[in-house]
């Protein structure tokens, strides 16, 4: 946290906004939307025109990865550059816990607050919800939102009575609501929404970074009225039209505020669908399995950026990239500094530009679950699956209520997931030479970030921030 302050301090006598001359900057990140959720990318029972617009503005990623395939790790992810083992975030952090993402780590917000710019962000933080570790101590100079995923909450119907407290909406470092109801969940969406567009009008001459992340399309499930009935597939798909008209009026914003042509749009969702709720889940598209798993399902998202002028429209990438590249590209296009601290993100301008013959910059993307266990890497066109049990499904629920779960156990398995995305055939023992690269780029991951599943310790790994309740 001193580091940060000073940063901040730092920038601010480097002559604030003045000195700033990146763009801004629009961060949206979806919950458990699937590969498929885009019109562009197939979805079925609802439209995305917004989105689907702005690929067409922009540029769309085929290949984009998140670090991990569920909730906080993948938060933690995003906004430090870091593969979450090495920041110390696994799994979903529940209310109360004991851990967060440490103040000692660099975040995005800190990154561009040191260069000027006002930050903001509205939706769900999921990265520790005690007040040492909330967003208004990690960079952001405004927030909104819940502090975990919606579900945590009394009217969980999967859960056991008890499991969960009051769901509490918090405004900056205090609670605006103490006991959130399902009228209100109802309203998220639109709030944040709202509040976006204002931050946007509010900081029309000042750089600004704005980060907004939807409670949905996580179960359960929740829309506004001027939604609800207006799609053909149900709730899931009303709550992706809400989402993709929240999407445009944020770029409605921009525009009219003048600063569409200033203003880099990036839209991403933090895992695959959460297929166990059946209908109230969306498609992972052509990918096997879903969240909560390594396989393509779980992991591979959709991705679009947009930036008038800069990046071509009509473009798509299908280099390999994720979400750990997002503070680098961002800290490269507004100048500013990196984090002191090791991150394990690349810079994606040279594909944001499309220059000719650029390629990811990344010879391997790790994919760690469960309790730091490194489960799979992907290295060009090869996924190198490693040995561990995976979470699969004997049943799929409905209307809300959840499935059931089965387990599988993989091997040491390989996949050519340029010619194979559905990971349907494993080619291991014909490919003898790319298995043993594979290996070894596992085994030196395992020896800088540890392994679980070999009981590697790692030589690299940054413990999270352990906080004490009263």
């Amino acid at each position: 946290m001193r580091r940060s302050l000073f940063l901040v301090a730092l920038g601010l006598w480097l002559g604030g906004s003045a000195a700033v001359a990146g763009p801004n900057v629009v961060l949206i990140y979806t919950d458990d939307q699937g590969y498929g959720d885009l019109g562009v990318q197939g979805a079925k029972g609802f439209a995305t025109p917004h989105l689907d617009q702005m690929a067409a503005e922009g540029m769309r990623f085929t290949d984009f990865y998140v670090a991990a395939p569920v909730c906080s790790a993948s938060r933690a992810a995003l906004l430090t550059g870091c593969y979450p083992v090495r920041v110390g975030i696994h799994g979903a952090l529940g209310p109360k816990s004991s851990v967060g993402l440490h103040p000692d780590e660099t975040t995005l917000a800190e990154v561009l607050r040191a260069r000027g710019y006002a930050t903001g962000m509205f939706g769900k933080w999921h990265l520790g919800d005690h007040p040492d570790v909330l967003p208004t101590r990690q960079g952001f100079e405004e927030y909104l939102g819940l502090p975990y995923s919606n579900d945590m909450w009394p009217e969980n119907p999967n859960a056991k009575p008890g499991s969960y407290p009051a769901l509490p909406l918090l405004e900056g470092a205090g609670v605006a609501d103490a006991e959130v109801n399902a009228a209100e969940q109802a309203t998220l969406t639109t709030r944040y929404a709202e509040r976006a567009v204002a931050f946007i009008r509010q900081h029309r001459e000042v750089p600004f970074f704005l980060y907004v992340a939807p409670s949905m399309p996580h179960v359960p499930l929740f829309v506004s009225d001027r939604f609800k009935g207006k799609s053909a597939q149900g709730l899931y798909g009303d709550v992706m039209e809400e989402i993709d008209w929240a999407v445009g009026e944020i770029l409605a914003a921009l525009k009219e505020s003048g600063l569409d042509q200033n203003t880099l749009v990036m839209f991403a969702s933090d895992n695959g669908p959460w297929s166990i709720y059946g209908n109230h889940a969306g498609s992972a598209g052509p990918f096997r399995e879903s969240k909560g798993t390594c396989w393509e399902g779980g992991i591979r998202v959709p991705c679009l950026m947009r930036w008038p002028g800069k990046i071509a429209a009509g473009s798509v990438c299908r280099e390999m990239a994720g979400t750990i590249d997002v503070l680098p590209t961002v800290a490269a296009l507004c100048g500013a500094a990196l984090p002191e601290r090791k991150i394990d993100g690349k810079d994606l301008g040279p594909l944001l530009r499309g220059e000719a013959g650029a390629k990811s910059p990344h010879e391997s993307l790790l994919f760690y679950y469960g309790v730091h266990e490194l489960q799979a890497l992907r290295s060009g066109p090869w996924k190198l699956i490693l040995p561990h049990a995976y979470r699969t499904m004997e049943r799929v629920g409905r209307d809300g209520l959840t499935g059931r779960h089965g387990v599988g156990q993989a091997g040491l398995e390989l996949y050519d997931v340029e010619r194979d995305p559905g990971e349907t055939k494993n080619v291991a023992s014909q490919e003898p030479a790319v298995l043993a690269r594979l290996v070894a780029l596992a085994e030196a991951a395992r020896e800088e970030l540890g392994d679980k599943l070999t009981g590697a310790p790692g030589r690299e790994r940054r413990p999270a921030a352990a906080v004490k309740w009263p």
